[in-house]
């Protein structure tokens, strides 16, 4: 067992510290070398377990805005495009939609395997579609429903209702689509979706009825249930949902949560976790997930084993509050970040679980208009060679994405 006491390192390493600070001070406090990506309009990538970068790590995926600090709108358009990192950071405009969300904006990732196309949402005659797009050609291919999340081999993906996510969780849904919740607190003809990515169709493969009867709990009764943050295993095999239900009829008191595996098309279902909490989590490997949840011995990171009982706490005592957890690609390194504090500084950190080593990479300011669904969580995305780092930040009083060299940390 590593020895317990850890060091927070203020990461000097191979360069000088530096501290940057805007018209107001603690504005930002980053200890590495970075640099802003935007501009005078507001700029955001949304959720932290997508691919931001292609695979040559020139182009950075981004989503501009005009406003902040309310919720979107049925005809609100979002402007999708990419940095140049080769040239100048400059940005590139290659689409729009209307389906989009602050947190987790239009679900835009490059396809996997794919040095040209991408992947993101879109609002339709019928409700909510996605489209492949080669960013260089222009050239489109549309899918019959909305994706959540892409398996590694780019030929599938599952996805949910985004009307009644919106409905349940503001800031995680999608608007300008009527949802009816007559009769439907766990509709058997809706949950998750597989959306096959060569023909376009989608099918039902797990309905909320479904696993509303798996080991029922009394909490159950009489209120609106939904699935979210979905997320395929890295050899695609399985994924990760969760199972949310308000705590009172009408929604007003919070949710319990519970936390499921399943095989690509919908068998073999597992209940990974089941204490009524679990919030962020990513894949380790094809077998483990690390998770900020509720076991027996309370809140912590947890890293369960998939189809077993075996549970690890990680980071005890020093991992402290929840966050968006991702990790580094050689596996060395836990990154993730936190909620504004009382200063409403957010801190983002790397985590060594072999030696409990903590590192503080920087903080930043989050302005209180920036607050509830709009608010910028950092999110913070790994580069595929581990050298960089990109987070959403609205220090300076609008979304504009920060990129930071780890290169001197990770080696």
């Amino acid at each position: 067992m590593p020895d317990i006491s850890y060091r927070v390192i203020t990461c000097l390493f191979l360069f000088t510290t530096t501290l940057v600070q805007a018209e107001e001070t603690n504005r930002l406090d980053i200890s590495i070398p970075y640099q802003v990506l935007g501009g005078e309009k507001s700029y955001w990538f949304g959720y932290y377990d997508k691919r931001q970068f292609d695979p040559s790590e020139r182009y950075v995926l981004g989503m501009e805005v005009d406003f902040d600090a309310r919720q979107p709108e049925a005809n609100d358009e979002v402007r999708l495009g990419m940095f140049d990192l080769q040239d100048g950071n400059k940005w590139t405009e290659f689409g729009k939609t209307t389906s989009w969300c602050w947190q987790q904006g239009c679900m835009l990732q490059w396809l996997p395997g794919s040095d040209s196309k991408v992947i993101y949402n879109i609002r339709t005659d019928t409700g909510f579609g996605a489209v492949i797009q080669d960013v260089f050609t222009g050239e489109k291919r549309s899918l019959s429903r909305a994706i959540y999340t892409v398996s590694p081999n780019a030929k599938e993906a599952v996805g949910v209702d985004f009307a009644r996510v919106n409905e349940t969780r503001p800031g995680y849904g999608y608007c300008g689509v009527a949802y009816s919740w007559e009769g439907r607190e766990h509709p058997a003809d809706d949950g998750v979706y597989r959306v096959d990515l060569e023909t376009g169709e989608s099918k039902l493969i797990i309905s909320l009825d479904r696993i509303v009867s798996i080991q029922p709990k009394p909490s159950f009764e009489n209120v609106r249930h939904w699935f979210n943050h979905l997320l395929y295993s890295p050899d695609g095999t399985r994924f990760i949902f969760l199972h949310r239900w308000f705590r009172d009829s009408k929604g007003e008191s919070g949710r319990y949560t519970r936390m499921f595996t399943a095989n690509a098309h919908g068998s073999g279902i597992h209940i990974v976790a089941d204490h009524d909490m679990a919030s962020h989590f990513i894949w380790r490997n094809p077998k483990q997930i690390l998770a900020w949840s509720t076991e027996p011995e309370g809140n912590y990171f947890h890293l369960y084993t998939d189809r077993s009982e075996e549970i690890e706490t990680i980071g005890k005592g020093i991992l402290k509050t929840d966050g968006h957890c991702t990790y580094s690609p050689d596996g060395k390194w836990i990154l993730t970040d936190t909620y504004p504090d009382k200063e409403r500084m957010q801190s983002l950190m790397l985590f060594r679980p072999s030696d409990e080593k903590l590192i503080i990479l920087g903080r930043f300011y989050l302005p209180p208009e920036l607050t509830g669904p709009m608010r910028v969580d950092l999110h913070p995305r790994w580069s595929p060679d581990r050298k960089r780092i990109c987070v959403d930040s609205g220090h300076l009083g609008r979304r504009q994405m920060v990129l930071l060299d780890v290169s001197g940390v990770m080696d």
